[in-house]
C-alpha cells in the first residue's frame, strides 16, 4: 500500500500550488523601446521650472511618479540589446528620478547632505538588482565614455548642473547633453569664465579624468564656452553649495 501523504505536507503543497498560480510573475522589460520616459519628461515640465528649481513635493504628491519608477525597475538595461543612447538617456532619467526620490523619503531636508551615505545606500532595484546612485553614475554611466553625463545627472545642490525640465531619450540625447554642457559653462552662477582668468566648477576637478581623456581641460571648456579661453589661462575652482535645488 502507498503512504498517505501527511496533512501538513498536503497543506502545504496546496498552499504553494494556488500561490504560484495567483501570485503574477513579474516580468521584466527588456526592450529599449518599452520602457517610455513619457511619464517622467510629463513630470519634469509640470514641478521643474526652467531654472532647475524643483517642486519635490510636487512629485510626492503625483501617483504617475510612482508609476514611472516602477516602470524603471521593471526594466533590465543590463546585458541587452539596447543602443549606447537608449541606456545612457535610461540611467539618466533612472539616476535623476530616484534623487527625487531619495530626497522626498527623507523630506524635509535642506542639503543632499544631510542624508546619511545618500549616494552609497541602496534604496532601490532595477532588473532584479539593487542599485545606489553611485553604482548608476561611476560604475555605469562613466564607464560609457561621454563627459556630458555631468551636466544631466543632478545631484539635488545649487551648484549642480540644472535639473533639465524634460526627459532624456536617445533620439534626443546628443542635442539634449550639448546644450546642458553648454548652458552649465556658461552659466555664471557656476562658473566664472575669463580668457585669461577662470574660476570653475569643482565638477571640473573631481571628474577631471573625464573630461580631459582626449586633450587639457582650458580644450575642453572651450567647445562650449561662450568666451574664448587662452590656453594659459589660471584655474581656480568655486566652493560649491550644497544647498537643496528646490523651489
Amino acid at each position: 500500500m502507498k503512504k498517505l501523504t501527511s496533512l501538513p505536507l498536503l497543506f502545504t503543497l496546496i498552499v504553494f500550488g494556488l500561490t504560484s498560480v495567483l501570485m503574477p510573475k513579474v516580468s521584466l522589460i527588456d526592450d529599449a523601446e518599452k520602457v517610455d520616459h513619457l511619464l517622467f519628461d510629463k513630470l519634469l515640465i509640470k514641478y521643474v521650472s526652467s531654472s532647475g528649481k524643483v517642486n519635490y513635493q510636487g512629485f510626492q504628491s503625483n501617483l504617475n511618479f510612482e508609476a514611472y519608477l516602477k516602470l524603471i525597475s521593471d526594466s533590465q538595461p543590463i546585458n541587452s540589446n539596447w543602443s549606447k543612447d537608449e541606456k545612457i538617456a535610461f540611467w539618466i532619467n533612472a539616476y535623476n528620478a530616484f534623487t527625487i526620490k531619495l530626497i522626498n523619503n527623507n523630506w524635509p531636508v535642506k542639503s543632499i547632505r544631510d542624508i546619511s551615505s545618500p549616494w552609497k545606500t541602496k534604496f532601490f532595484k532595477i532588473g532584479g538588482l539593487e542599485y545606489d546612485l553611485n553604482t548608476i553614475e561611476h560604475d555605469i554611466l562613466r564607464k560609457m565614455g561621454t563627459p556630458e553625463i555631468h551636466f544631466a545627472i543632478v545631484c539635488a545642490s545649487y551648484s549642480c548642473p540644472k535639473l533639465l525640465n524634460a526627459a532624456y531619450s536617445a533620439i534626443r540625447l546628443k542635442d539634449q547633453l550639448n546644450n546642458q554642457a553648454k548652458t552649465f559653462v556658461n552659466d555664471t552662477n557656476r562658473n566664472l569664465i575669463e580668457a585669461n582668468s577662470i574660476k570653475i566648477s569643482k565638477l571640473f576637478n573631481w571628474f577631471k579624468s573625464d573630461f580631459t581623456s582626449s586633450g587639457d581641460l582650458i580644450k575642453y571648456l572651450n567647445k562650449y564656452s561662450d568666451t574664448s579661453i587662452n590656453s594659459n589661462a589660471n584655474i581656480d575652482y568655486l566652493e560649491y553649495n550644497w544647498s537643496l535645488n528646490n523651489k
